[in-house]
Order: C-alpha cells, then structure tokens, then sequence
C-alpha cells in the first residue's frame, strides 16, 4: 500500500464533501506563523508522518498566538520520528469538540469485500476500542455493485442511538467516505476522530488513506514517488530503484533499503534474492552467519537479463558492503541464464572486488553457474555459483569464507562511466535500452558467435555482419528480450563489438554525491 500523509488524505476528504477543519500545510516557522495569523488562534500543528500517536510523541501541539505557533514549529521541523524526519506540519484550527468517533473502510481480505467500521468512541485505536468497547462498534461488508448508500449508513448509525440531524450528517460522511475509498482505489482509508463540535458539525479532524499499489499509476495528481508499503519516506536509492520498474513489468524488481550508509564492521552485505518464500530462508541463512543485510532486493517471475543487471548495479551502488549474497526459493521456474547474465554484465562492468557467491537454483541452473564461472576470471572479486542442491546455508558459510580470505575487502561505490558508441556504429532501440554493433570490429572477427547465441531470433547475418532479423519497431517493443547473450558470447570469443547500453535514470548523479561526499 502507498501511504498518504494526513493533508494528503483530508485533500481528498475535502473532495468528496467530507468536511476538514481550515488548515495550511507550512514547512518553516515562518510559514507557520503567518499560517496562525490567517487562520486565527487557537491552532493545532500537527506533524506529517507516517505513524499513528504523534500526540504520544509530542507531535500534536496547540498555539494560542502566532508567535507560539512560530516558536512550537521550530521544535518541530526537524525532529526525528521513528524512520522519519520532519519537513511538513500541518496548522489547522482549533475546534470545539463535543464528541469523538471513529469510521473507517478497508479491504477484508477473507470476505474479498470492503468493510466499513464505525465506532462511537473514537480519539485511540480501534483495536483499544474494539477490545475495551465492543458494543460501541458496527461493521457491514459493502457491496461494491451498490455502494453504501445513506440510508444504508442510517440503518446502522441508528443502532447506536443516532438520531435527528446527526444521524443525517453522519450518514452522509461515511457514504461519501466509501465513494472516496472507491474512487481513489484506496486499501484503506480511516478517520480518527471523526468529531461533532458543539455547534452540531460533523468534521474528520484526522485521516489515513492508503492506496492500492497497483492503482498508484491512475492518480498520478496524488505525487506518490513509490507505490510501495514502506513505514517511512523512500531513500533516493529506492527512488532510483522503483523507477526501474515502474515502466518494465516483465517479471518482478523489488528493492529496500535496511540502511542508507552500512558500516563494514558490522558486516553489511547486498542482498539479492528471488520469491518470497525462498528469499526469506536465505536471508536467515546469512543472518545465521552474523552479517547484516544492507539491502533486500527481489527479481522473480523470470525478469529479463537486464532487470536483473540494472538490480545488481544499484544494490553495487551501496558503499561499504563486504560481499553479494543471491540466493532464491533453489526451484524457481525462471530461466536462471537470464539472472547469470544480468549479474556477470553487471559484475563486469563495476569491477567489483568484494566476493559474490550466486545460488541461483532452478530451471537451466546448470547453464546459469556456467555462465558465472567462465565469465568470474574477469572479475577481480571472487565470484561463485551455486544451484538448488546447495543449500542458502552451505553458501553463506562459502561468502563467509571468501570474505575473510579476501580480507575483509570493502565496497567502493565507483563513478558511472557512460558509453560513447564507436563512430558509425550500428544500433537498434530495445525497450529499456540501446544495441550497438561496431561493425568494423566486426569485420576482424572469425568466430562470428552472436547470431548464434541469439536464440530468439532477433538477429541475422548481413554481408558478415550482425544486423536485426526484425522490424525496428518490434525490437524496440519488446522482441528482443535484452537477454544479453549476444554482447556476452562477442565479448567472450568475438571482437567485443556489441554493447548493450542500459541506463539507470539517477543512478550516475547519485554515485556522484555519494562520492563527492566521501561515501
């Protein structure tokens, strides 16, 4: 689920017609006077962050003066809160609150239905409430095909006392609530309190929504960076990361963050697995060993060649790891030659020196650990592979080994190098990146092992010369799979005339910082 922060959400709200108490989203203590000054004291400043209890926290702070609302901010912006630090405070206007409640929708996944709860408690959680205060709460499976009309909402609000222009306003606030759940394809979505001042309104004086991942792309007007469930803000690794994946669904990139900077003391690895299931497994398995994992990283469903290059480079963008850990379920399905020649390219072109021990059981595994041990004497770190015989154990006790014969070597983050094609190389577009062919080199060579290392078909002999068997137009939308075979079968027994550029958008300013920076 992609989270949003409580201004976020109650923009929403205000939307669909659910009334929000007057506010301003500020991030200086300028800003946040000058808010109080419009608005009119008192105010609340409330942080923005993706944690429930903020008033526990010290989060939620109440200003009878501009100049109060300028000093409070100051503590505020900036604080850390669990995973975060605080940029944004939300100033609203204090209101007169008679009574506190609490209405929330969210996907019972059991029913496969949207399950709207009301409570007339409300100001903790609903799990508080629903343990202490069973009978001041009401649940109803929604059909999606009708809605949650009214007078739906009236039927059950009036099981709790209801009554009068209150149970009209609150009926109205928890069917148009749903609509919003349904309209922004939310997950979730949870008022708490949901309040009636003293004058009789009915306001959503807090409120969460959390969108369905797969739904982030139709809201692009939300400004959702991640269609991820993280518990904090996305690194600007992450941000690079999900990039990659955000506009290539062949298979599955999944990359997170354990720390931004790991300490080579504390034996920080990149991980890199494949499936949930067998990733986890491996994951204890290097655990067990006493590392720590810098990263957790997924490239299942048979990703292309170079989604899995373009993963390996960015967990290689993480300074300070001692060793490449991959390792999946050791039955996967995908064909494992893919992930060998993702890997070897990327290990290739990054030089890496800190040991990687590769298990990547499954279909053609044979062929994938092959691959790995011709190409590892061109690597200088010590490169091993493993296969679905080989337990996630065996081979954390191998990276153990290699890391303390090598030394204890410690990941150096290098510089980006872009690649200048030859002048009057031949190129085709591809659909994430760019086939060049050095023809000339070309002519030099005898063994001519592209063509045929190119399985799918997608290129053929012209006049001696690798050309493209198909249409540019389909190369470029998908026919040919960036398997990477051709560039890996040149290199090796032709004249290193093909190169298939795949850039990462961020990734080479991102090096640049970090080594501005001193990693």
């Amino acid at each position: 689920m992609a989270r949003l922060y409580e201004y976020q959400s109650k923009e929403i709200l205000k939307k669909s017609g659910i009334k929000i108490p007057d506010g301003i989203v500020v991030e200086t203590p300028q800003q946040a006077r000058e808010a109080a000054e419009k608005l009119g004291c008192p105010v609340v400043l409330k942080i923005q962050v993706w944690a429930k209890g903020r008033a526990e926290m010290g989060g939620v702070q109440f200003a009878n003066t501009p100049e109060e609302a300028e000093k409070i901010a100051a503590r505020l912006i900036g604080m850390k809160v669990r995973n975060f630090q605080v940029e944004k405070l939300l100033v609203e206007k204090k209101l007169e609150i008679d009574r506190e409640l609490f209405a929330g929708v969210i996907i019972d996944d059991y029913h496969k239905k949207p399950l709207m709860v009301f409570s007339s408690i409300g100001g903790t959680g609903i799990e508080e409430i629903a343990r202490e205060h069973p009978e001041a709460i009401i649940t109803h499976h929604i059909d999606v095909l009708e809605g949650f009309p009214e007078y739906r909402a009236r039927g059950l609000l009036s099981k709790l006392g209801f009554k009068g222009k209150t149970l009209v306003k609150l009926s109205s606030t928890l069917s148009r609530l749903y609509k919003a759940f349904r309209e922004y394809d939310a997950r979730s979505a949870e008022i708490n309190p949901l309040v009636i001042t003293e004058d009789g309104d009915v306001m959503a004086v807090d409120c969460h929504i959390a969108i369905d991942d797969y739904a982030v792309y139709r809201h692009p007007e939300l400004g959702i960076e991640i269609a991820r469930e993280f518990d904090r803000p996305p690194t600007e690794l992450e941000k690079i990361a999900y990039k990659v994946e955000e506009n290539d669904y062949r298979g599955t990139f999944y990359f997170f963050q354990m720390t931004e900077r790991p300490d080579p003391e504390e034996k920080y690895i990149g991980f890199h697995g494949a499936g949930g299931g067998g990733s986890m497994m491996s994951m204890d398995a290097v655990l067990n060993r006493g590392f720590k994992i810098a990263n957790f990283t997924d490239t299942s469903g048979n990703p292309p060649a170079s989604k899995v290059y373009r993963a390996a480079r960015i967990i290689l963008s993480q300074p300070g790891i001692i060793g490449y850990f991959a390792s999946g379920s050791g039955v996967a399905s995908q064909e494992q030659f893919n992930s060998a020649r993702g890997l070897v390219k990327a290990f290739m072109e990054e030089q890496i020196e800190i040991p990687a021990v590769l298990r990547l059981g499954g279909n053609y595994e044979e062929k994938a650990i092959e691959i790995l041990e011709t190409f590892s004497r061109f690597i200088p770190g010590k490169i091993e592979g493993y296969g679905r015989d080989d337990s996630p154990e065996f081979c954390a006790e191998r990276l153990a080994k290699l890391i303390e014969e090598g030394g204890r070597k410690v990941h150096r983050v290098k510089p980006i190098k872009e690649f200048t094609p030859p002048q009057g190389a031949y190129s085709f577009k591809t659909l994430t990146g760019t086939v060049y062919i050095d023809h000339s080199a070309c002519a030099r060579c005898g063994a001519k092992p592209c063509v045929e290392a190119c399985t799918y078909g997608v290129l053929k002999f012209e006049n001696e010369k690798p050309v493209l068997a198909i249409s540019e137009e389909d190369a470029a939308k998908g026919k040919c799979t960036e398997c990477l075979a051709c560039e890996l079968a040149c290199f090796l027994e032709g004249e290193k005339a093909i190169h298939i550029d795949l850039p990462i958008a961020g990734l080479k300013e991102y090096r640049e910082k970090l080594i501005k920076e001193g990693e």
